[in-house]
């Protein structure tokens, strides 16, 4: 016999209720959870100060849970099935670096170096996995004890390798059981990099390397950075120093930097153009970095007149040499001699040389540029209001940020066997990535907040390019296209039909039926496990309007580039957080929907990469 609530019910809804209204009870039960557990008989009586935070962060994760939970439910009641963990890759794949394929980039018919390049174009799809960490990998020491020390089974580079490199390398780079040390004993930085900065600084007419910033000094760019001992000096001296060096596969300068926790990226200098606008950089360095400068009619000289601003500096180390002094000077004279003539018809006046270094300054004199065409360096349709508005809105959303690592940190971070506690979150993140970086004003807040993190600010081809503005402030920042064309091998006949011979022509393919075009999301130019925490706003809805690229595709260059343990921040609206929250379950990612209160439909999506074990 029924109930009279039941028989109401069934009068009401008919004999089965429905699914809606299920769903709405349900929530509706899980949100009086949230609030009596607001209002227990502890926040009735006096409290201390101490006792707040507890019952702020209790109350916090219960809304917290309510948000993912009504997700989840919202899903069901669509009839949306989750999908199966994805699983790791083969051990081939542990330093994967995708765009980097010889033999295709050899059928496709590079040549002359630039097989050894980066071309997307000609990429074939891999299937969907998880890059997974080497075997001896380790989480890396903290900040600043990981830029002077981190573990060798993290990097490619073996005993021999190292053992085999240049004499300036042994000195700067020790090797200890499973560790490689980037200091000397006392810890301090050798004297020979600490002597060379101060070299160059007394050669533009400073007193000393510490007056770099006061000398207009404030942005480096490295080209060919050996292992970041030279960045990693002139980062201790607060200027933003970035690693430039083509994909090694053994011993890499950018692997070893990124571990460092240095600004690095891949980006062969010789073949192409860098993905920074013109006027980006007030130094340009080169120490023994292999380029013969003098090479395709000084096009690679024109490439750092292009970066550098007006007034910047060019500097520029050449291999050492073993003969004699007298023969040494007849062979610089021999080899400088047409830099020399070409610098002269760029506006450039060599400043100073002293042994093996040469410093060049770019004029400022607007004359001297009179036949020159120049690009503006300063973003169209920028307004103050807006800048300044995204600043505050910065400043207060990395409070927010914080706040909610921070017991997510210690209250439900894994410990691992044999560490320490986790230390404060300051300390837990280092490389920084934000995918849609607008006018930096993350990184601003980074640095109003005193974290000791360096931002890579990413601003994608498809938004406004605020990437001049981004340098300008001295931040690090790069130009880069994350919904590119998917990649998928196509007949000669279909080329034909979708491609003019002008696309094959610049390709350089010989062969049509050999062509794979690109159509998945753009990777990032650089190694697995590189960053601590990837954030991004804004940028999935983009893509979900966007047919050229798969969003999972996107959540797996993120897998590949995030370190075990590290994380990621999504803020969007509900429809792009349910989506992202439902693939980064499919990519093992531990997920939490947090609810703004801000009024709209912007949530975020706190995620963490767990430490998978082989």
């Amino acid at each position: 016999m029924r109930s009279p609530w039941s028989h109401q019910l069934s009068v009401i809804f008919g004999r089965r209720p429905p699914l809606n209204w299920l769903l709405l009870c349900i929530v509706s039960v899980l949100a009086l959870i949230a609030i009596l557990g607001s209002f227990s008989p502890k926040t009735l009586d006096p409290v201390d100060s101490s006792s707040i935070p507890d019952i702020y962060q209790n109350y916090r994760r219960l809304r917290e849970h309510v948000a993912s939970d009504y997700l989840v439910i919202r899903s069901l009641s669509q009839g949306i099935t989750h999908p199966r963990e994805l699983d790791l890759c083969g051990k081939e794949r542990e330093n994967y670096v995708p765009c980097y394929n010889l033999s295709a980039n050899l059928l496709a018919g590079f040549l002359d170096g630039e097989e050894f390049d980066r071309h997307c174009e000609v990429s074939r799809v891999e299937s969907r996995c998880l890059v997974r960490p080497l075997k001896d990998y380790k989480i890396p020491l903290r900040w600043p004890a990981g830029r002077d020390v981190i573990w060798s089974g993290n990097v490619k580079i073996t005993k021999d390798q190292f053992l085999s490199s240049g004499s300036m390398t042994k000195r700067l780079m020790l090797l200890e059981e499973n560790q490689i040390a980037f200091h000397s004993e006392d810890g301090m930085i050798f004297d020979g990099v600490k002597d060379y900065t101060r070299q160059i600084a007394e050669m533009i007419g400073l007193g000393s390397d510490s007056e770099f910033l006061q000398g207009g000094v404030r942005t480096v760019l490295d080209i060919g950075c050996g292992f970041g001992s030279f960045g990693a000096h002139l980062f201790s001296l607060k200027l933003m120093t970035v690693c430039v060096a083509a994909y090694e596969v053994f011993g890499s300068q950018v692997q070893l930097a990124l571990e460092r926790g240095l600004p690095a990226m891949i980006g062969n200098f010789i073949s192409r153009q860098l993905p920074y606008p013109s006027l980006s950089f007030d130094m340009v360095h080169c120490a023994q970095c292999g380029i013969i400068w003098d090479k395709k009619d000084g096009a690679f000289l024109l490439e750092v007149d292009r970066l550098l601003k007006p007034g910047g500096y060019f500097v520029l180390t050449s291999p050492t040499s073993k003969t004699q002094r007298g023969s040494l000077s007849a062979k610089k004279r021999i080899m400088f001699t047409p830099v020399e003539e070409f610098t002269l018809k760029i506006c450039w006046s060599l400043l100073a040389q002293q042994d093996e270094t040469f410093v060049w300054q770019k004029t400022a004199d607007v004359h001297c540029y009179a036949s020159r065409v120049l690009i503006s360096f300063i973003s169209a349709g920028i307004h103050p209001e807006d800048f300044f508005e995204d600043s505050q809105v910065w400043s207060s959303a990395l409070k927010n940020y914080w706040s909610l690592l921070t017991p997510l940190i210690f209250s439900d971070h894994p410990k691992r066997p044999g560490d320490e506690d986790p230390l404060p979150p300051f300390n837990m993140i280092r490389n920084v990535m934000d995918m849609s970086a607008h006018y930096g004003g993350l990184n601003a807040a980074f640095l109003e907040a005193k974290k000791s993190v360096w931002v890579m600010n990413v601003v994608p081809i498809s938004a406004p390019n605020t990437l001049p503005l981004i340098l300008d402030r001295g931040f690090v920042g790069v130009l880069h296209d994350w919904s590119n064309l998917n990649s998928s091998l196509i007949s000669s006949k279909t080329v034909l039909n979708s491609i003019n011979v002008r696309t094959i022509h610049l390709l350089k393919i010989r062969d049509v039926d050999q062509l794979v075009l690109m159509s998945g999301c753009e990777p990032f130019p650089t190694y697995p496990r590189t960053y601590d925490m990837l954030h991004a706003n804004g940028l999935l809805s983009r893509h979900f309007n966007s047919e050229k690229c798969d969003i999972l595709d996107l959540f797996l260059e993120m897998d590949r580039i995030l370190r075990p343990e590290g994380w990621v921040v999504l803020c969007d609206n509900v429809r792009a957080i349910e989506k992202a929250r439902t693939l980064a379950t499919q990519i093992r990612w531990e997920a939490r929907v947090i609810e703004l209160q801000n009024g709209n439909d912007q949530r975020l999506l706190v995620c963490q990469k767990p430490f998978l074990k082989k």
